[in-house]
């Protein structure tokens, strides 16, 4: 035993089943062949790298996307064993890359805490690559294999010498499995960032070979932190205005369970947990979170109760009142976890929710004795954030008694379908009275209802719940769609059991004032009605920026791009008989125009919305719409290609 704790060695290495299935049932094993698993591989091949950082040998990470949207990813840890393995007779680092639950993990001698820990791994990642090759610097020497479709094409070869430690792997996902085979560079950043985070003193970079920058070299991306969390929640909170002075940050340990939270009140009206588990994003909670939930509820009720704070308050505070405006990073270390579900979305010991509740509540505690301004600050919030919410429950049952009593309760600027049917329904969210009655006139009305909106709906981003309830566009949207916001357990849900339309196209002008009008819409779906977004009924449509004409030719183009395309296929330049009509709204199209370009379903381009990262879209829409100017100036500098300056 003490061997396997010193040395990272060939019999380290546990096998136990084979490749074959993942091939066959993709989804299984990596959650999705969509452009979701198509990432999924890159961490499963980081995952190997990071925690031999967590295991003290690995400092740099360096990531590269190929300008064939093939992957390399290099650690400087102490390399894949090569050495023979005893039961199988075949090299270790063969071993890890072809067979399922093939690794260190299950060693607990090798790996105390481990990312990884299905034991997918590597393996999984060649066996969904048409290409892999794998390069090993150890103990002098470099050593290198290849891959095809999970199979090694040749022997594991010893192809020279080499002062360095660390893994190689250089992968290509296969065609036959992925829908996309498109990288995404924000997406993996935005990982990294995490990771760096979560791993202070972690050296990483990101390279895109695919896109060329400035100085001619190419675009790229470093990632390094050394104050950990508490750097991770100012990053988050930049665009919101911070209620206490720096950040409330906890460290513990037990049984052999390591806990690192940071914690951060804000002035807005949102809660927002980021929370990992052996640096997995555990997007659906767990065990961690519920005892961060349970310390936060119970420290802060005996601190106001014990200091009278509540002694006003008709109405009881709930959990939720605790957690507004809170943003928070738990992150636990936990030497064997339990997931539910194959792609790791929530943690299920039990045993964490203790663990996690002392460790916070015992910091918790201390804060408020010792930080009073700040205690009573965040406590006035709590109660500021409980009568809002008292008032909010009154509002809502106002608007929805109101709509049960007058019938129907459907607001009279909405054009509906025929059809009752909401699988086959869909409703046209439109921008202004005469946008539509151009989309009214053009639609299908079996299936199509149309809602107008007048003017800009209010930002949810910056009004109290109550506050929303009062604006009529969003009134409107509440009775079209049918759906309710309740109160259950304490907490806030959508009921959508009653939901109108499984479309819900937003189709605005394709100039700035409608995406401003698109971005509200989204973050007033997004912070009140998000299981929408979850489940795929939120669209965005889009409407055609020119029409080009050349004698009885007529073609629509998107953007830029394909106005110039068109031209040149009609033999241009736009002065030899060609005319370009600029559409500034949705208003100059005829009702016959519209229907061809943009709501008829065998024509018509939809962009369905989805969330990826609900709390990096949090930080986003927080970003955009919230009072911080400076971080909504460097987004817009960093992500405007150029202007479409309309006059």
């Amino acid at each position: 035993m003490s061997e396997n704790k010193s040395n990272y060695s060939a019999n380290n290495i546990q096998a136990l089943e084979g490749l074959e299935a993942v091939r066959k049932r993709p989804g299984m094993y990596i959650g999705s062949t969509d452009t979701k698993g198509l990432h999924h591989l890159v961490w499963e091949v980081v995952d190997n790298s990071i925690d031999e950082h967590l295991a003290g040998h690995a400092s740099h990470i360096d990531m590269i996307i190929h300008k064939d949207n093939s992957i390399t990813v290099v650690d400087n840890g102490r390399g894949i064993p090569t050495g023979m393995h005893e039961k199988l007779k075949k090299s270790a680092l063969e071993v890890v890359m072809t067979v399922l639950h093939a690794g260190g993990k299950f060693d607990k001698d090798t790996y105390k805490v481990s990312g990884g820990l299905h034991g997918v791994g590597v393996s999984c990642v060649n066996a969904l690559s048409s290409y892999l090759r794998a390069e090993v610097h150890r103990e002098g020497k470099i050593f290198e294999q290849e891959y095809a479709q999970g199979k090694p094409t040749g022997e594991v070869k010893e192809i020279g010498e080499s002062d360095k430690n660390g893994t190689t792997i250089t992968f290509k996902p296969d065609g036959e499995i992925f829908e996309s085979l498109v990288y995404n560079f924000d997406t993996l950043a935005a990982r990294m960032r995490e990771l760096s985070y979560l791993n202070k003193g972690l050296h990483l970079k990101l390279t895109d070979e695919r896109e060329e920058n400035e100085e001619g070299g190419y675009k790229s991306a470093k990632f390094y932190s050394e104050g950990g969390l508490k750097e991770f929640v100012a990053f988050v909170d930049e665009s919101r205005t911070p209620l206490i002075s720096t950040p409330i940050y906890v460290t513990g340990k037990e049984d052999n369970v390591e806990v690192e939270v940071a914690m951060q009140y804000n002035t807005s009206y949102s809660e927002n947990i980021y929370s990992f588990v052996n640096n997995i994003n555990t997007r659906e909670g767990g065990t961690h979170v519920s005892g961060f939930r349970r310390a936060v509820n119970r420290v802060f009720s005996k601190y106001a109760e014990d200091n009278g704070l509540f002694s006003k308050l008709k109405f009881k505070v709930s959990g939720e009142d605790f957690r507004e405006g809170l943003t928070s990073v738990v992150s636990v270390k936990v030497p064997e976890p339990q997931f539910k579900g194959q792609t790791k979305g929530e943690l299920g010991n039990q045993e964490v929710t203790g663990i996690v509740s002392r460790a916070v509540g015992e910091v918790l505690a201390h804060y408020l004795e010792e930080n009073p301004k700040d205690s009573k600050r965040i406590v006035e919030k709590v109660i500021l954030a409980a009568t809002a919410r008292h008032a909010a429950r009154k509002a809502r049952e106002m608007v929805q008694r109101k709509n049960v009593l007058t019938g129907s309760g459907l607001p009279g600027k909405l054009s509906d379908c025929s059809s009752k049917d909401p699988g086959e329904s869909e409703i046209f969210l439109v921008e202004g009275d005469s946008a539509g009655g151009t989309a009214k006139q053009g639609r299908d009305r079996t299936f199509q209802a149309i809602l107008p909106l007048r003017g800009k709906i209010l930002n949810v981003e910056k009004a109290l719940e109550h506050k929303i309830y009062e604006n009529e566009e969003i009134k409107n949207l509440f009775t079209a769609l049918g759906v309710s916001i309740e109160d259950k357990d304490g907490e806030r849900v959508l009921n959508i059991e009653k939901l109108r339309y499984h479309k819900i196209v937003i189709m605005c002008d394709a100039d700035v004032d409608g995406s401003h009008i698109v971005t509200l819409i989204l973050t007033f779906f997004f912070r009140y009605m998000k299981p929408l977004i979850e489940q795929g009924f939120i669209y965005i449509a889009a409407p055609p920026l020119y029409l080009v004409k050349k004698g009885n030719t007529k073609v629509y183009a998107w953007n830029e791009e394909e106005r110039k395309e068109i031209i040149t296929n009609m033999g241009g330049p736009e002065t030899s008989g060609i005319k370009t009509q600029r559409y500034k709204g949705l208003g100059e199209m005829n009702a016959d125009q519209l229907w061809e370009t943009t709501m008829d379903p065998e024509e018509r381009i939809l962009r369905q919305v989805t969330i990826e990262d609900a709390n990096e879209s949090d930080r986003i829409f927080s970003m955009l719409m919230g009072d911080e100017v400076p971080p909504r100036r460097r987004f817009i500098e960093t992500n405007a290609k150029y202007a479409n300056i309309d006059v």
